[in-house]
Order: C-alpha cells, then sequence, then structure tokens
C-alpha cells in the first residue's frame, strides 16, 4: 500500500508539473464540473434522439440531447464491459492489458495497474473532488482470511470439487476505485448479475455477506441486498454526493456508472409494463428517469449551467433484450447497425453519446466526428489545461474542438480500433472498416466459426457510407485498402499506442489473428 500511494503522489505531481501556461481551461472559461454516465448495455436505437423508429420513450435523455450535441460516430473501444470501462477511465486499449477477450468477475484481480493515469487521478491532481458512483467492473484485490488456500476459487466461481476462497469481508478491499483517484466510491464489485451481491462503500463492503442469491449467477450476498433496489439506490447516493458539493467551492467529478438496463432485467413495480413492449424497454424507460434524477439534482444544487454532462454507453445492447421480440412491435436496440452486445459489427460498439455544456456546446447541434469512449481522458486533461505525459493516454485523442463546435479539414482521430468478445479486431479509418474475422467475432450468427464453415473470406471490409449495415464485402476488390489498414494496425499494436508520442510497450504480446475456437459462453 505505501508503494502505491508513494506511485500515486509522483504522478500527481507530474500532471501538476505538466499544466500548460496557456490553457485549454481559460480559453473556455474556467474548469467545469464533469459529471460521466455510463449506462450499461444500452443501444445505439434504444435512446429516441437517435433512432426515429424507436418505440421506447426517453424524454429526459431526448431533453439532454436537445440541449446539447449529439455524436453520430461514437465508439466503445470493445463489444463489451470492462475492456471499455478500462479504456475510458485510462486512455488506453484494453487489449494491451492481460485481457485478451471476454471480461472479468466480481473477484478477479485489478486491470489497472496502481501507476497508471486514470481520469480521477488527473481530475484530483488538477483540484478535482472526485467520486466514481456505481459498477465498478475492474478488478478489485478482496483480502483473504487467515490460513486460506491462495489456489482456491472465489465463491459463485469454483467448479465442483474446488473449497471456495475465504474472503475476509471486513478487511479493506486493496487496489480498488480509491486508490486510483477517486476520493470517494460507492457501488458493487462487477455486473449485477455477478458475485458478490453487496455494496461496496470506499474500501470496504457496507454489510457482510450470510447468505447465497443468484441473478444470473449465485454467490455470497448480504441479506439485505436486492438486485431490483440497486439503480434507485446508485442514483440516492450520486444525488447526495452532488448536493454535499454545494458547500464547497471546487469543481468536481462524477463517474456514474449504473448497472442497467443489463441483466438481471428488473424494473421496479412502478416501471413494469410502462413500454407496453417488455421488461427490457421498462428497464430502459427507468434508466432515462434515473438520469433525468440526476439532471433535476445538478439544477437544483446550482450547478447545471457549469457542468459538462455526458451520457453514453458502454457497448451494444444484448440479446438478452429480446431483440426478436422487440422487433416485433417495431423496436431495433441496434437502430440501423449491424450485431449487438459482443460483435465486431457497428452495433456491438456504436453507442449513443450525448454531451451538454451550456454555453460552451452549442444546443442542439450533431456531430460526424468519429469518437471513442477512450477519448474521455485527452480531452478532460484539454479542458483543465493539463497535459498528458507520454506513459498515460496511449489511445487517446481529444475531442475538445468537437465539443466546441470549432470545424476541422481533417478527422482529429486518424483511426479508431474495435475488439469484440472473442479478441478479435477491426481498424476504422474514415469510411472504411476492416474486420479481422470472418463472422461477427461474437455472438451474432455467423460466428466465426460458422462463418469459416460456410467459406465466407478471412477478413470483411466494408464502407460505411455507402453500406452502413455492412452487408458487401468488399475485401477482394480493394486489396490496396485492405492491405494499407492492416498495415496501420500492426503500426498501432508494435508502437503500443495509436496517438503521437515514444513507443510503449504491451503489457503481454498482442496477437491480431485469432485461431478457431468455441464461442464465449460469457453473458455479462
Amino acid at each position: 500500500m505505501k508503494i502505491h500511494r508513494l506511485t500515486q503522489s509522483l504522478l500527481t505531481l507530474l500532471i501538476c508539473l505538466c499544466a500548460s501556461a496557456a490553457s485549454s481551461a481559460e480559453l473556455t472559461g474556467g474548469k467545469p464540473n464533469i459529471v460521466f454516465i455510463l449506462a450499461d448495455d444500452l443501444g445505439y436505437g434504444d435512446v429516441a434522439s437517435y433512432n426515429r423508429e424507436s418505440k421506447i420513450p426517453t424524454p429526459n435523455l431526448d431533453r439532454l440531447a436537445a440541449q446539447g450535441m449529439m455524436f453520430e460516430d461514437a465508439h466503445t473501444s470493445s463489444s463489451v464491459c470492462t475492456p471499455t470501462r478500462y479504456s475510458t477511465l485510462t486512455g488506453r486499449y484494453a487489449w494491451r492489458t492481460h485481457l485478451q477477450a471476454g471480461v472479468l468477475d466480481g473477484f478477479s484481480v485489478p486491470l489497472i495497474a496502481p501507476d497508471r493515469l486514470t481520469v480521477a487521478s488527473l481530475l484530483k491532481a488538477n483540484g478535482y473532488a472526485t467520486a466514481g458512483i456505481g459498477k465498478w467492473h475492474l478488478g478489485l484485490d478482496w483480502q483473504k482470511k487467515e490460513n486460506s488456500n491462495p489456489t482456491d476459487l472465489p465463491p459463485g466461481n469454483r467448479p465442483k470439487g474446488r473449497k471456495a476462497m475465504s474472503v475476509a469481508w471486513t478487511k479493506p478491499i486493496l487496489n480498488g476505485p480509491v486508490t486510483l483517484g477517486f476520493d470517494y466510491y460507492y457501488g458493487i464489485s462487477a455486473s449485477l448479475d455477478m458475485p458478490p451481491f453487496v455494496f461496496i462503500e470506499n474500501d470496504h463492503v457496507t454489510d457482510i455477506p450470510t447468505t447465497e442469491k443468484r441473478w444470473g449467477r449465485a454467490g455470497p450476498a448480504a441479506e439485505n441486498f436486492e438486485a431490483r433496489e440497486v439503480m434507485p439506490q446508485l442514483t440516492r447516493k450520486a444525488k447526495r454526493w452532488i448536493e454535499q458539493r454545494a458547500a464547497e467551492k471546487k469543481p468536481f467529478f462524477l463517474y456514474l456508472a449504473y448497472s442497467a438496463p443489463h441483466t438481471p432485467i428488473l424494473p421496479t413495480p412502478e416501471w413494469q409494463g410502462k413500454s407496453g413492449l417488455n421488461a427490457y424497454a421498462d428497464f430502459v424507460m427507468q434508466t432515462d428517469a434515473a438520469v433525468g434524477e440526476l439532471m433535476e439534482a445538478l439544477e437544483i444544487a446550482g450547478f447545471s449551467t457549469n457542468t459538462l454532462v455526458i451520457f453514453t454507453s458502454d457497448n451494444g445492447c444484448s440479446p438478452s433484450a429480446n431483440f426478436g421480440q422487440l422487433k416485433a412491435k417495431g423496436h431495433n436496440p441496434s437502430g440501423p447497425w449491424r450485431g449487438h452486445k459482443a460483435d465486431i459489427w457497428e452495433g456491438g460498439h456504436r453507442v449513443p453519446y450525448i454531451a451538454r455544456w451550456p454555453g460552451k456546446v452549442k444546443a442542439g447541434t450533431t456531430s460526424k466526428e468519429t469518437i471513442c469512449l477512450s477519448d474521455f481522458l485527452a480531452t478532460s486533461a484539454a479542458i483543465v489545461g493539463a497535459k498528458l505525459p507520454q506513459t498515460a493516454g496511449e489511445d487517446s485523442v481529444n475531442m475538445l474542438p468537437a465539443l466546441l463546435g470549432r470545424e476541422s479539414k481533417e478527422p482529429l482521430r486518424e483511426a479508431l480500433v474495435h475488439h469484440s468478445i472473442q479478441g478479435e479486431f477491426a481498424i476504422r479509418k474514415g469510411p472504411w472498416k476492416l474486420a479481422l474475422c470472418p463472422g461477427s467475432g461474437g455472438w451474432s450468427a455467423p460466428n466465426d466459426a460458422a462463418a469459416r464453415k460456410q467459406g465466407l473470406p478471412p477478413v470483411q471490409l466494408y464502407h460505411l457510407t455507402q453500406d452502413p449495415g455492412e452487408t458487401n464485402n468488399l475485401q477482394a476488390a480493394h486489396p490496396e485498402i485492405v492491405a494499407a489498414l492492416s498495415k496501420l494496425l500492426d503500426k498501432y499494436v508494435a508502437d503500443g499506442r495509436s496517438t503521437p508520442g515514444g513507443k510503449r510497450s504491451n503489457d503481454v504480446p498482442v496477437k491480431l489473428h485469432k485461431p478457431d475456437r468455441k464461442p464465449e459462453s460469457e453473458k455479462e
């Protein structure tokens, strides 16, 4: 712990020394409060402002969009949860770490290295109060009881015949949010269908698990923990934290990571049946209402005019939403895009992204700039006038010019790398997208194994402007584009970064082409 605290102190000093004299903060009128709201498994087509044919009312998100800017070409770095959250907070693609496919669970070890700069540590070093509320899903160091077997697996994740790890529930949880720049944390360790089913406040559980419950997976649970009440509780905690900031003069950063509308799909009684579609649509409506509560809290506390609010999702909609049932009633959670969560196709990672900042972001506007959630770090640095060190934000691009509506002849981002649940890669540059797999790379049909059996080409090349549905594979017609994009992706991997700067090392070797394997059974 002492070593980690020292590392963070040195990191903080470095950030402060890197503050630029003629800062972007001065150009934009000071340091705003920043609220980043991350929904879980919400599809591009689930927000009415993004989908004219949507059958789910989202009045609060529509109002937010009308007051700010909608990005039409926003993407998560991965089509599943953990890697997206890693890149959002660190500005680095998660495939540069040991997490090459799938996601973590509630007992996994931390994915973010203790000396890595995060959005929270950056903003804290620049005078911000910082809070993380909601789903973490980036690993925690749970301490064990004495004499426990270190090779034993944690509760809820053990094969038959293996003894569960004995967690020392009363001991501090190490290397979590409060060691990565967050002054305050309240939330759950991973997805809501992953144990342990208990709330965490700062570095301790709020209640000792004394029973076992099941929401998707079975595991240790606090007696009073109910999955249906998690989103309302997170909203209450976020509102309370905002209220407490009213007595302070320093700016604040709130990272609010909701666990909805991810499984278990459990809208509270007052929202059940509201959509007239199914439980998932009801849950989306409840999520929209929660965002409305946050916006009201900011207004009451007097923060609405100097707060940048960003709302987005961690990946595309999950098939657990029951696409067939929804489409039969005229609603497509992926909107015009092919595929869904887990896939390399657009439906897996193209997400709604709304930014409201009164007086800075022009109301009622849209942007076609290609952006990634990993860009949040570099953009935050620009807002507060800090220069990122070479050791941070290797895949993060400053999108402040796009937010401020400044036109540029060239795209702000050279290219964007996509990653699927199976660890398959794609690279996007301009209208061209090259996927290094024959199928979805995820759960949609055909998956890669089925695509190979069908004799489909080993790579896919699409012109997204002409073919947004990714139906016409042009790899045979444009081998020169396949070669150019492949070369650029090779460079990004070899350089350890996709932004200008000195070469960096990936944590592990990165393989761009994956052998045949069984589909991931992980259901986040």
